[in-house]
């Protein structure tokens, strides 16, 4: 088995249960590094495991069991949207997040409507990395916007797009004309989770900008 196929094991004999079980699968050494710092720090979260091709992914999904897989799209062995459907279908109590320096909406929209729960830049803030981690596994979804569901009591009227309920709240909090600052205090999330959560927000109603997203929920009454 390849040495670059790591797992790791607690250091302590507490109970760990509680804890979100992250497996990290990129095959660039900086950036597992980099976001394993970043769980390291957190109390909620626990590595369970780094794989650095596709083939040792799949191996170490096997063996230990994450709640959670966070994978680059692009690494030895694997086409990323395929690796997703098997995670998918074969552990669907598995979540999969995505971590890509690939912003491409098309390539986007493949991996959610493969099934990750998510997609984050790799240029994005720690903090918003761990909120997403956290989304994900109580169950939040990042859809694909061609996979929302239709507007109920409306036949053949257009799908809105499917948004959890923290978006739903910053999208009032914007509509009402609050500031992100003033989001952030009202919510107790940082700035910069606020404006993860406005990225995506923007995604999902195809709109560029934060008076564009006003407009759209005014107009569909989803705000």
């Amino acid at each position: 088995m390849s040495s670059l196929l790591r797992d790791h094991h607690s250091d302590h004999d507490g109970d760990d249960s509680s804890k979100i079980k992250v497996l990290l699968a990129d095959d660039h050494p900086l950036i597992i590094a980099g976001v394993r710092r970043t769980i390291e720090d957190l109390d909620d979260m626990e590595i369970v495991g780094e794989a650095h091709s596709g083939p040792e992914l799949m191996q170490l999904i096997e063996r230990r069991g994450p709640d959670l897989v966070l994978m680059d799209l692009r690494m030895p062995g694997v086409v990323g949207v395929e690796a997703i459907e098997q995670i998918h279908h074969t552990w669907p109590d598995i979540k999969t997040v995505v971590l890509s320096a690939c912003g491409d909406r098309t390539a986007i929209d493949s991996a959610l409507r493969a099934g990750a729960s998510a997609y984050v830049l790799k240029s994005a803030h720690a903090v918003d990395i761990a909120s997403v981690l956290r989304q994900a596994s109580n169950g939040d979804v990042f859809h694909a916007p061609s996979y929302a569901p239709p507007r109920p009591g409306v036949p053949g009227a257009p799908a809105l797009p499917a948004l959890t309920d923290r978006e739903r709240s910053i999208l009032s909090a914007v509509a009402a004309g609050l500031t992100t600052a003033a989001i952030s205090r009202d919510l107790w999330i940082s700035e910069h989770t606020i404006k993860f959560h406005l990225t995506n927000i923007y995604r999902k109603l195809g709109v560029v900008n934060r008076a564009g997203a006003v407009r759209y929920a005014l107009e569909n009454g989803i705000a």
